[in-house]
């Protein structure tokens, strides 16, 4: 059997592969929203009817509330914090030679691979070493440590590409380095900078393990909602929030997809250029 013989054998098999992955992947997730309209404590078919009493029941939860709050804290402080060392890093990585570079990007990049939860005890082990209280600030630094390698890979491509006479030329006109990084370089990379921002604050939202050990008495939203799925009474209004999470960490997703899509439509058409 020829390599093109076999190629055709294969394609047809293809599309309902593709289904049934997206079908296991993706089918528990869909069932929960539908189980959040049900009207019954129970998460079985068939459904007693509709209604939206678990979503109008958040509105005056305090607890889940405060962890909302706690949740937008840390996410917030973690962007920025991530982003703003990711910008250091990808422009080091990308703009200089220098010794020990391919070790140094390794362990930016190790929180990657090793298993959250192996960091997530070390960073646990060496907050009690220091004898620092476990709270909301070492929620942001563990998560820091955690986001600052999806930050530096979402950011190393909108430096990548760019054209550094263009700061040359600003720095042969008399301008600062400041001056010049603000007003050159940081609107060439700003959808880059966009997209880490989202990224990063996505993956903080939705963050269980290192701020399951490092949270102390501030629960953030997922610690919240662990902590609930201990009582049946309480699941449709997990299920309710849960669905809230989904669709805010899907619309942020995708604005972060748009946002470097057109980062790199834009890299690459300053690179065809003549």
């Amino acid at each position: 059997m020829t390599a093109l013989t076999r190629r055709l054998a294969v394609l047809p098999w293809l599309p309902a592969y593709v289904a049934l992955y997206f079908l296991f992947l993706y089918l528990p997730i869909l069932l929960l929203p539908i189980f959040s309209f049900n009207n019954a404590a129970t998460t079985t078919f068939p459904l007693a009817g509709f209604t939206t009493k678990w979503y109008a029941s958040l509105a005056g939860n305090s607890e889940m509330q405060g962890a909302a709050w706690n949740s937008l804290v840390v996410g917030i402080s973690v962007s920025i914090l991530s982003t703003t060392l990711g910008i250091c890093a990808a422009r080091a990585v990308t703009r200089y030679r220098f010794r020990g570079q391919k070790a140094a990007t390794g362990l930016i990049m190790a929180p990657l691979f090793l298993p959250e939860i192996i960091v997530a005890v070390s960073l646990l082990m060496i907050v009690l070493a220091l004898g620092v209280q476990l709270s909301l600030v070492t929620v942001i630094l563990g998560q820091t440590v955690f986001c600052v390698p999806y930050a530096m890979s979402v950011l190393i491509s909108g430096f990548e590409g760019f054209d550094r006479s263009l700061e040359e030329a600003s720095f042969d006109l008399g301008e600062t380095a400041i001056g010049t990084f603000r007003r050159v370089t940081l609107p060439v990379v700003a959808p880059a900078i966009l997209s880490s921002l989202l990224v990063t604050f996505t993956i903080s939202l939705d963050e269980f393990i290192l701020a399951f050990f490092l949270s102390g008495t501030e629960p953030t939203l997922p610690v919240y909602i662990w902590g609930q799925l201990r009582f049946a009474a309480k699941l449709p209004g997990v299920l309710a929030l849960g669905t809230i999470m989904i669709a805010a960490t899907v619309v942020l997703l995708t604005v972060a997809e748009i946002l470097r899509r057109r980062a790199e439509a834009r890299t690459e058409a300053a690179r065809v250029a003549p």
